[in-house]
């Protein structure tokens, strides 16, 4: 991952509403939710969190899929995955720390 792309999705994050947004989507996983579920679920407005949603999607954190009438927005996994490759690439000086939770702990 580039780093001017991880620079893009941080900044994306760094809000605690696009957070929470954030969250609730990688919870919910591929099935994704609808904006008026997530305003509802999150206590957003729906003008607020429409702006939020389009943030996220520009980092490419999200995407949004039509399914009849609705949008359903779920996260790009890989994109996410790609973003915790990047920051955890040298954790442990590149030694083999076990799981993701176990170099979280002996670091």
């Amino acid at each position: 991952m580039e780093e001017s792309h991880v620079i893009r999705s941080l900044a994306a994050l760094a809000h605690e509403a696009r957070l929470r947004v954030f969250r609730a989507l990688v919870v919910t996983g591929p099935s994704g939710l609808t904006p008026g579920s997530l305003a509802e679920q999150l206590g957003i407005a729906p003008n607020a969190l429409s702006f939020h949603l389009k943030e996220l999607s520009h980092a490419g954190l999200i995407h949004a899929e039509r399914q009849g009438r609705n949008l359903l927005y779920s996260v790009t996994f890989s994109t996410m995955n790609d973003l915790l490759a990047y920051l955890t690439e040298n954790c442990c000086q590149g030694e083999d720390c076990g799981t993701a939770s176990d170099a979280c702990r002996q670091c």
